[in-house]
């Protein structure tokens, strides 16, 4: 599978819960977080800095999912990525 334009397909890396005093926050009761992190699986070739298994972290609306050989992902425009760790 590869990205084309100014697409990226990443794959959503899940955060381990939070604890606030003691309780453990769910992903749903996180819902406050405006970014998520993903591992990129394929970048476009207009896209200039990310690359390959590069950590990124998106904006929680962008993209949309897409499902192939079994495994889920979601493809974004490179202008959702805020941050390249």
């Amino acid at each position: 599978m590869k990205a084309i334009n100014y697409f990226v397909v990443i794959e959503k890396i899940k955060e381990a819960p939070k604890t606030v005093g003691g309780l453990e926050l769910t992903e749903s009761q996180n819902s406050d977080v405006r970014y998520l992190k993903g591992k990129v699986i394929s970048a476009g070739n207009l896209v200039e800095v990310i690359k390959e298994n590069d950590i990124v972290w998106y904006d929680r609306h962008a993209g949309h999912g897409i499902e192939f050989e079994d495994k889920f992902y979601f493809v974004i425009k490179s202008s959702d990525i805020v941050l390249v760790d």
